[in-house]
């Protein structure tokens, strides 16, 4: 009986370590798809306009997928922990960072980026317009930068767990 008890916790701690990756696979790897081939492709074919259409089709989708691959990788990183009483608080404290970042981002950046592209839309007067658009410029470097952070963040959690830092973590 003991040799079941220890297989199936084994397997239960294999599947929430797969979990665990698989979500920060899938977090990383959309970012890194969407900076590297997504957006500069439909910038690319697309006009200028309905290129940024697209992006504002596809952000809340992007938004969403951070908010649960992030909460995922919290949940099973937890998990792991107090299974096997081993706290990796640098991937802990990098994988809060990158949630917090990711939910300011997508709830008040990119909502912030929204209202103001569909002011510029409206508004006829072109010095108001410009003011718009230079706000709207300042708000996608912003966005940029801080992804730029999760990003390179996402990956030195990614290096720390292919250095083989499942007992000691950070």
């Amino acid at each position: 009986m003991t040799g079941v008890i220890l297989i199936n916790r084994r397997c239960r701690m294999v599947i929430i370590r797969f979990i665990h990756l698989l979500s920060l696979i899938i977090w990383i790897g959309g970012m890194i798809f969407l900076v590297t081939i997504g957006a500069p492709s439909i910038f690319k074919i697309l006009p200028r306009e309905a290129a940024g259409d697209v992006l504002g089709d596809i952000f809340p989708k992007y938004w969403i997928m951070g908010y649960l691959c992030s909460g995922t990788a919290l949940v099973t990183i937890l998990l792991l922990s107090v299974k096997e009483k081993v706290y990796p608080w640098g991937r802990i404290g990098l994988l809060v960072f990158m949630t917090v970042l990711t939910l300011y981002l997508g709830l008040v950046v990119a909502a912030r980026a929204r209202e103001v592209r569909v002011q510029i839309r409206s508004i006829e007067d072109t010095s108001q317009k410009e003011v718009l658009k230079t706000k709207f410029k300042g708000l996608h470097k912003w966005s940029v930068f801080l992804n730029v952070i999760i990003l390179v963040s996402g990956l030195v959690v990614i290096f720390l767990i292919a250095n083989g830092d499942s007992k000691h973590f950070l």
